[in-house]
């Protein structure tokens, strides 16, 4: 069954976007230095001739979707070239529906297909789903933005059965304890009113300085802070989330200490721990927790959740974690693929889910229906999205009930990338009294005000 609001995909110039980090972002076992972000302009066309544009990005955070030993240069172009194959299949499919079924259609059909023949095709380490759902991700935010502006309708207006021929349950399924059925539901069931602003959390990296004992001389003097009392005084910062390494684990207790302290002397009252899939052993995180329960009970009471401790490969490493989301709420991020892995990761024991854009629009709202159907937390976490990619991010925080607000990082570790954007969005790109101010953001499809923006892109790499 097809609607007259339904569009298809018609063409598609993508575009590479090179930008440098003022200081080195560890994602756990390599750091980030610089990053290429990914930026789609989109054409649909509806009935009568009608047509729209819509644009999407994202970051190429290699180091974060492809962990491995290989070359890092290797693994970032193979990411470039199968965001050129998407823009061709994109363009090609020929499919029309809302972006909601055009999307999950994709995900479900093409994507895997275009992966494994990808992969066939090369001699090196093939690349994973994580980074085939980051590339996928821009083009299904952009159709996303153009259906959007194509109705002349913020795109979070367009998720209910007036627009979509298809009710969740032609894509999710519940689990025998849920209660409740899909049929007759649609996304726009399950998000909220948008909020005006946000609370803001602040990642605290590997190698950030948390106190002045630890510069090393070689920090960057361009005005913006450095150690992370000076980041909590400007931004008045209440959310900190805590990276940490996951293979050591006094050093990880020592780190959420020495963050715990200085966070309780500058007013925040929020934290959370990310271990970026680097433990095996549950008991690893529940004995840093009981010690830090004992000797710091502050400081754990200020623990809202812990990220990610695990392989993110579930079906790989199925490990039951009830031990630890006995003792604080227990996120998926790396293993939230999609609503399957969602439902997988709820079976082992996981308590919430941290939603990103990056993984796909599609992909984030459905994950998001299924996660509050079945009682499960959310949180919305950052890619350290610069620019664009910025406006999607916040937009799902402000939709959905998050546990506390959103994260955003691309102004500690790139401020000057988003410095046009930020011209247009004046409370998207600093935080200020630890909130985030969405204001700005108005008009069709995600109300990112391009025109106004006026960032001069290079020669698209392709143009379909």
């Amino acid at each position: 069954m097809s609607k007259s609001t339904d569009i298809r995909c018609a063409g598609a110039d993508l575009y590479f976007l090179p930008v440098e980090t003022r200081v080195p972002l560890k994602f756990g076992a390599e750091t980030l230095t610089s990053v290429i972000c990914a930026r789609v302009r989109v054409r649909v066309e509806g009935q009568k001739g009608r047509s729209a544009e819509g644009w999407g990005e994202t970051p190429l955070s290699v180091t974060w979707v492809w962990p491995s030993g290989h070359s890092y240069d290797k693994r970032e172009n193979a990411m470039r070239a199968f965001c050129i194959l998407l823009a061709e299949a994109w363009s090609g499919s020929g499919e029309s529906g809302h972006p909601i079924e055009l999307g999950h259609d994709f995900l479900e059909s093409q994507l895997p297909q275009l992966l494994r023949g990808f992969n066939d095709a090369r001699e090196d380490a093939p690349m994973p789903w994580l980074a085939a759902l980051v590339c996928c991700s821009l083009f299904d935010i952009a159709v996303h933005d153009a259906y959007g502006n194509l109705h002349a309708l913020s795109s979070y207006k367009t998720y209910g059965p007036e627009f979509l021929s298809r009710d969740l349950s032609a894509f999710l399924s519940p689990s025998p304890d849920c209660g409740r059925s899909f049929e007759g539901s649609f996304p726009a069931d399950f998000l909220k009113s948008p909020a005006a602003s946000l609370p803001v959390w602040h990642l605290v990296g590997g190698l950030d300085p948390v106190g002045i004992d630890e510069l090393n001389g070689e920090e960057p003097d361009d005005g913006y802070p450095v150690v992370l009392s000076d980041w909590i005084a400007r931004d008045g910062l209440k959310c900190l989330k805590i990276k940490l390494r996951g293979n050591d684990a006094a050093w990880d207790f020592a780190r959420l200490v020495k963050v715990g302290e200085v966070a309780m002397a500058g007013g925040v009252d929020s934290l959370s721990a990310d271990f970026n899939c680097m433990v095996k052993d549950p008991q690893y995180v529940t004995e840093i927790l009981d010690q830090l329960e004992k000797e710091y009970p502050l400081i754990h009471g200020m623990l809202v959740y812990v990220e990610q401790p695990f392989p993110y490969d579930l079906e790989e490493h199925p490990i039951e974690v009830g031990a630890v989301s006995s003792r604080k709420p227990l996120f998926l991020d790396e293993s939230a693929h999609d609503w399957k892995l969602v439902r997988m990761g709820r079976e082992l024991g996981w308590t919430g889910v941290a939603l990103k854009t990056c993984k796909t629009q599609t992909g984030a709202l459905l994950s998001c229906c299924w996660a509050e159907a079945h009682g499960m937390k959310l949180m919305v976490q950052d890619l350290t999205n610069p620019m664009l990619a910025q406006i999607p991010h916040v937009l799902l925080a402000a939709h959905v009930n998050t546990i506390r607000g959103v994260e955003s990082n691309s102004m500690q570790f790139y401020p000057e990338a988003s410095r046009l954007e930020e011209e247009v969005h004046t409370g998207l790109y600093r935080r200020r009294n630890g909130r985030l101010v969405l204001d700005s953001i108005r008009g069709s499809g995600f109300g990112y005000r391009v025109d106004e923006i006026g960032r001069s892109l290079p020669d698209p790499a392709v143009r379909c």
